[in-house]
């Protein structure tokens, strides 16, 4: 590999959401720093089956719906 290309590679520490802490590698930051989430796997619901809420201001998902409702999606 060239030299003085490659981004440093190094451990950081991140914090999730509930206050725990795990070390990963990564070009983020410097040694030593520490990552805070704001969302990850414990509170995002794609990934505890949690539901999401459409929220349809001005009718815009109802008229979609409407006009392809024969197209049988």
């Amino acid at each position: 590999m060239k030299k003085g290309i490659h981004p440093d590679y190094h451990v950081i520490d991140v914090k999730q959401t509930d206050g725990s802490v795990f070390q990963t590698r990564s070009t983020w930051g410097k040694e030593g720093d520490k990552m805070s989430l704001d969302i990850d796997p414990l509170a995002h619901p794609a990934w505890t089956g949690g539901n999401a809420k459409l929220m349809d201001t001005g009718g815009r998902v109802s008229k979609f719906k409407n006009k392809y409702a024969g197209l049988g999606f």
